[in-house]
């Protein structure tokens, strides 16, 4: 939405009586508006919690997404809808600690007008939920930033009875005002003559408010320049940023809060309702990450490097491939094509900071195969601490170990980078996996129930046939995994399979099959006597 600056000779201001949903859009998309062409200005005032120059940006865009959520609405949808989209939008599109901050003040915004009519003592009580969320919601509350504002803009209209336009005067008044106060409040602005970034930003979307309700506008809304001329320096403290957003439950986020305090600073955890969004600085991404996977699913997962100094990590040289292996003899087969080996116990994922180290050694361009699905997420979060480190990263989707065969031995390293990973990725793609269980529990599959000591034949993931004798299987499910073009079977043993059970694959397919080829290789995986491949 343009600005509407107003003036001598302009119509009367007819203010707003209620915030209904309407005036909740023209505020979400005018916050987006006005961050947007004040972000330059706030980046530069950035010197806390770390000089990153970005809180003007993030700002930007954390507004950016709650407006374009509340796009999405149909435009007769009502307060309850209004509110909920804008302060989900706000989560979901969360960027660094300010913007974090500000999507929990949202949300308190939310839980507050979403059962209101949008009066002025509605948005009172909004306001005063705001600060109260956003300064439950930081580990470590400090003044002289963004919650300091929330908290001048809450008690500047507690008590107010006036009208809708009343409160949003005195708050947009009291967040500028408290904005001033925060360069004498924190040291690290005075040093450098600057108030504080996020505080500009949120006075921005205060005024915003109250601009929308008093049908005022401006052109720009005032950022306070640096008072000194600066360079911002890096200050010590934890070395990387990292970002998430959360699936899990209450119990398990008040555990995480716990670790994450211990592991770092800037800790911000945002939410509700079975999805957060979580902020900190840390020195050990991978243990941050590790943390958020122990207490649900996280995705999204961003890190970045904070540019403090002599954290950087030599990467090898050239061209390289890591892959993750459960079994010594998979372990063999993968390092003798080449690959920097990650080894796992089968059942279980590879610690994220085994897999970092391993990409590290693997060279400053580097295909990453987990070769299952539950390591993928492991092999995602490693990549990206990777990258920010700038070591250009691809995870492949191998979801199985024949997969990961397979893209290596079209590996190409005088390939470029790009290519090489399309070429992997396409012949694992092409690859179908499968493998023979030996069933340790009763369970329902899509065969119907299994019991403990019945044989499974699963393909490509699901399974496919159950029964009672081992070679029985594996002969039928590579039967099935055959199409006309197949021309390569890989059948790799493991640590208890008794040799008979490839030879009887391999006899079956020299009777029906004789153009296809067979290799056989001794794996060592414990849990499955055969892993299938075919190309």
């Amino acid at each position: 939405m343009p600005s509407e600056p107003a003036g001598a000779g302009d119509p009367v201001q007819e203010c707003l009586q209620v915030l209904d949903p309407q005036a909740v859009r023209r505020w979400s998309r005018l916050c987006a508006d006005a961050l947007g062409r004040a972000r330059a200005e706030i980046d530069a005032l950035n010197v806390f919690p770390v000089p990153d120059g970005d809180t003007g940006t993030n700002l930007h865009l954390t507004m950016l997404s709650a407006a374009e959520a509340l796009d999405g609405l149909p435009e007769d949808a009502d307060a309850d809808s209004t509110w909920r989209t804008l302060a989900h939008g706000a989560l979901l599109g969360a960027r660094g600690n300010s913007g974090v901050i500000v999507s929990q003040a949202l949300r308190g915004m939310a839980e507050v007008l979403r059962h209101a009519k949008g009066e002025g003592r509605d948005l009172r009580e909004g306001l005063a939920r705001a600060a109260q969320s956003a300064r439950s919601a930081v580990a470590r509350p400090v003044e002289g930033t963004v919650l300091s504002v929330l908290s001048a803009v809450a008690d500047a209209v507690e008590g107010t009875s006036g009208e809708l336009a009343e409160v949003a005067r005195k708050a947009a008044a009291a967040a500028r005002g408290a904005l001033g106060r925060t360069t004498g409040q924190l040291d690290v602005l005075a040093r450098n003559g600057v108030v504080d970034a996020g505080a500009a930003g949120l006075t921005v979307i205060v005024e915003s408010l109250a601009a929308v309700i008093t049908d005022s506008y401006v052109d720009r809304y005032e950022v306070p320049a640096p008072t000194v001329r600066f360079e911002p320096q890096p200050v010590e403290g934890p070395g990387y940023e990292v970002m998430y957003l959360l699936d899990a439950d209450e119990a398990a986020v008040a555990v995480l809060r716990d670790e994450l305090d211990r592991l770092g600073d800037s800790l911000v955890v945002v939410g509700g309702e079975g999805l957060w969004n979580v902020h900190v600085h840390v020195d050990d991404a991978g243990a941050a990450i590790e943390a958020g996977m122990r207490a649900g699913r996280p995705h999204r997962v961003k890190v970045v490097y904070l540019e403090a100094p002599a954290r950087t990590h030599r990467a090898g040289d050239g061209r390289g491939v890591v892959a993750v292996a459960a079994g010594d003899g998979i372990a063999r087969l993968f390092e003798e094509a080449g690959a920097v080996v990650v080894r796992r116990k089968p059942g279980s994922s590879p610690p994220l900071a085994a897999v970092l180290a391993a990409i590290r050694e693997a060279g400053t361009e580097v295909a990453v195969l987990p070769n299952d699905s539950g390591v993928n997420a492991v092999a995602v979060a490693a990549a990206e601490i990777a990258r920010e480190e700038g070591i250009v990263v691809s995870v492949l989707p191998t979801k199985a170990t024949v997969q990961g065969l397979a893209a290596l031995a079209v590996h190409d390293s005088l390939r470029r980078f790009d290519d090489d990973v399309v070429a992997m990725t396409d012949t694992a793609g092409h690859t179908r996996h499968g493998h023979v269980w030996v069933a340790n529990r009763e369970a329902m599959t899509s065969e119907g129930m299994c019991h403990p000591g019945d044989v499974l034949g699963v393909i490509d993931g699901d399974v496919a046939l159950i029964g009672t004798a081992v070679e029985d299987i594996a002969v039928e499910i590579t039967s099935r995994m055959l199409s006309v073009s197949s021309e390569l079977v890989t059948l790799i043993m493991g640590v208890d399979a008794d040799a008979r059970l490839a030879q009887a694959v391999r006899d079956h397919l020299d009777a029906v099959r004789p153009d296809v080829e067979v290799v056989v290789y001794k794996g060592g995986q414990g849990g499955y006597p055969l892993l299938i491949g075919v190309e």
